[in-house]
């Protein structure tokens, strides 16, 4: 299925959480003076008009990054993932969204270099017109899954693989469990961050269950919800899920979640950082 839009949620909660957690985890990997690769599967279109009626008909930005725009009390993790945002609108009017190649692209040493897949039409060819001409970016119409695994184990050595489907089908999360198991065999270094959304719970947790099961050590959960599960149709919560994090990842993500739960929490919700799988 290619009927889904990343524009219709751009800067939602989930967004929040997602960006401002991997521009972190970019800062940490910068530490270190050495070249990376960032791996995108599902790339999307780069970025977002909020005025746009993808956008306007859902409204979801407003119950996400609008409640941080003015905030003059912001953690070192969402004042970066703001002034991001605000250096992407050229402005501090609330206009534009980046996407995830976007803020990538933002904090792009010289040394670096991007693989985006994105198998939908209008969008690859968006991220193509945005990102598509400069020499450190790679842009891919395809499947990002199989492309994955083209993609490791990379020249570098080093690099983080941001793993963020719609989750339309069903088969989704059982099919991102098994290409990061695969990507992970011939990758074992990489950070692989997955994105997952909290709709049906049983889904969710039977992906996160391939995973704890495969023998892949150092997995870390950060998870925003903000209302509780529900067999009612429509996301309650969304998270990250990170093999390999950098070290201190962890207590940014406590730190963010401390911050975002009482801003946006809806009542009823939660927030968790939590080691799933140890050394």
């Amino acid at each position: 299925m290619l009927s889904y839009r990343h524009g219709y949620h751009a800067g939602n909660y989930a967004d929040v959480l997602k960006h401002s957690i991997l521009l972190q985890t970019l800062k940490l990997m910068h530490k270190k003076n050495k070249p990376m690769v960032y791996i995108d599967t599902h790339a999307g279109a780069g970025g977002y008009a909020l005025s746009d009626e993808f956008a306007q008909k859902t409204g979801e930005y407003l119950e996400g990054v609008a409640k941080l725009w003015d905030k003059q009390d912001l953690p070192e993790a969402l004042s970066q993932y703001v002034s991001d945002i605000k250096h992407f609108n050229g402005s501090d009017e609330l206009e534009l969204y980046p996407g995830s190649p976007a803020f990538v692209d933002m904090n792009l040493r010289d040394n670096d270099r991007m693989v985006l897949h994105e198998l939908h039409g209008t969008d690859h060819q968006l991220l193509e017109e945005q990102l598509g001409s400069d020499k450190q970016i790679k842009v891919i119409k395809g499947d990002g899954l199989k492309g994955l695994q083209a993609a490791v184990p990379p020249l570098e050595r080093r690099g983080v693989i941001l793993i963020d489907p719609s989750y339309e089908m069903k088969s989704d999360y059982q099919e991102v469990a098994k290409a990061v198991i695969k990507a992970h065999k011939k990758f074992a270094t990489g950070v692989f961050m997955i994105w997952y959304p909290v709709v049906q719970r049983e889904q969710t947790e039977a992906m996160f269950e391939l995973l704890k099961q495969s023998g892949i050590k150092r997995q870390l959960r950060i998870e925003q919800a903000i209302k509780p599960d529900s067999e009612e149709f429509g996301m309650t919560a969304a998270g990250l899920w990170v093999i390999n994090p950098p070290w201190q990842l962890d207590e940014i993500a406590e730190t963010t979640l401390e911050y975002l739960d009482p801003l946006l929490n809806q009542g009823g919700g939660h927030v968790q950082v939590t080691w799933e799988v140890g050394e």
